[in-house]
């Protein structure tokens, strides 16, 4: 019955290989039947090699597992949190990506220093606040999630599609699965080349607004127009 969604999630997994976002069995990807209510998310400590559609796991928003054997990602908590919060989004995506890793173990945001990042991201990467230690020691999953939903408070996560979690890696989402490893791929890249800014000039300040506003709206506004027509 979600043969599609399970090889949408399958994919979109086996894509964080191919684009070398992850290593061994780290990171997941899930993806969401709204209408249905059902999560498909990668089986806990799986390596990519031996990753197939039938493998992906159905749970629905509540954590019950409605079809596979394995048990699911240690982090589906985290993306059942945000699927219950953040309604547009239809898939989730965590990494242990280098430089995005490094930010989010500096517990720094990335700021958008030019238009590479203004592309994509409608301004800096958010980072979120530190866990305490009682957040760590009961229900640490679900308290990441809650973390994030709460740095996204006055955010709207379609226009900053990722998070940096303190100490911890960054998380990325988007309407589908593959979207979602696509805000990661463009994260990395950004966090990349945002510790190279800094590298250079110490004290390079963010981007202009006008120049914020421009590169992101013309890609995503109402007026968008980068890109080809739909229409004839």
């Amino acid at each position: 019955m979600y043969e599609e969604l399970k090889k949408a999630v399958c994919d979109a997994n086996i894509e964080l290989q191919k684009q070398k976002l992850v290593i061994y069995s780290w990171g997941n990807v899930s993806g969401i039947d709204r209408s249905a209510g059902i999560v498909a998310i990668k089986p806990s400590g799986l390596a990519y090699d031996e990753l197939t559609d039938d493998k992906i796991v159905l749970l629905d928003l509540d954590g019950n597992v409605v079809e596979g054997d394995l048990n699911p990602s240690s982090d589906t908590p985290t993306h059942l949190e945000l699927y219950r919060n953040f309604e547009a989004v239809g898939g989730i995506c965590h990494t242990h990506s280098p430089s995005a890793t490094m930010w989010a173990q500096s517990c720094r945001q990335i700021p958008c220093f030019g238009t590479t990042h203004a592309d994509y991201f409608y301004g800096p990467i958010p980072v979120t606040e530190v866990m305490t230690k009682d957040a760590i020691r009961s229900d640490y999953e679900l308290n990441t999630g809650k973390a994030i939903v709460r740095r996204f408070a006055n955010i709207d996560p379609m226009q900053i599609p990722a998070v940096l979690v303190a100490n911890h890696g960054p998380f990325t989402w988007g309407k589908s699965p593959a979207e979602a490893v696509e805000a990661n791929v463009v994260l990395e890249q950004v966090a990349t080349t945002a510790l190279g800014t800094i590298t250079i000039n110490l004290k390079q300040g963010p981007i202009a607004e006008a120049l914020l506003d421009k590169h992101y709206l013309r890609k995503h506004g109402k007026n968008a127009y980068y890109g080809q027509s739909c229409t004839n």
